[in-house]
């Protein structure tokens, strides 16, 4: 394992919280139902399926398009090809994303991003749009074998960046990443612009943003509490 050190890590889900990757992604799923023969979704309705991995947002738009979810074994390549092939195509970082990663780096934290897209996809997109050169861990969500929300994903993650869980802080839109981070014992910002669902209330977040641009404000104000936190939560 990694020597943990002194400092402080962000650790990012990406669709929904560095990235609008619904219009790409309504694209991809587009193509693949037309091959199969099934309803082609509007995109509002493949935003709602979005958070869960690929595999299981091409079975649940393979159901909502009258198809037999047992197609997904055929479903999954072809909407790869198809979503692959132009990934940034329509999806861009949201607003303040790349000024936010860029003052995060230069007051030193460490970042990473724990998503369950597949890897090569997160790749792909990450140095699509140019924001590769900002994390120092990437791990999607066919690299381990487990994923959001089980908190071994966030773990390896904060594992490779070289930072106590105590010290890290899981930003995303979806009740996954606040279940990782309740689960790893890291602090927890709920992105509400993304594409989350409803949350139960024992995995409320300790921060809320409604803008990118609130993010350093909550980061700073969330990590001079952290020692308070953990003494209330223990």
């Amino acid at each position: 394992m990694t020597q943990k050190s002194a400092g402080k890590a962000l650790v990012f889900d990406l669709d929904g919280t560095l990235i609008d990757s619904v219009p790409d992604l309504h694209a991809a799923i587009a193509s693949m139902l037309g091959e199969l023969g099934g309803r082609v979704l509007a995109q509002e309705e493949v935003r709602g399926l979005v958070g869960d991995g690929t595999r299981i947002l091409v079975r649940r738009c393979l159901a909502a398009a009258g198809l037999s979810e047992d197609l997904v074994t055929e479903a999954l390549p072809r909407f790869l090809v198809h979503y692959e092939r132009a990934p940034v195509e329509r999806t861009r970082p949201y607003p303040g994303v790349l000024e936010g990663l860029e003052g995060f780096a230069a007051q030193g934290y460490r970042l990473g991003v724990c998503t369950n897209k597949p890897q090569r996809s997160t790749e792909i997109i990450l140095k699509g749009l140019g924001l590769d050169r900002f994390f120092g861990s990437v791990i999607g969500g066919d690299r381990l074998a487990v994923r959001k929300p089980d908190p071994a994903h966030l773990q390896a993650v904060i594992d490779e960046l070289g930072i106590a869980a105590a010290d890290s802080v899981m930003i995303g839109d979806h009740v996954n990443d606040l279940a990782a981070a309740r689960g790893t014992g890291s602090a927890a910002i709920l992105a509400r612009y993304g594409y989350g669902t409803e949350f139960p209330d024992e995995l409320r977040p300790d921060r809320e943003v409604d803008h990118f641009a609130e993010l350093p404000e909550a980061v700073t104000a969330l990590l001079s509490l952290r020692p308070c936190l953990a003494a209330c939560q223990s």
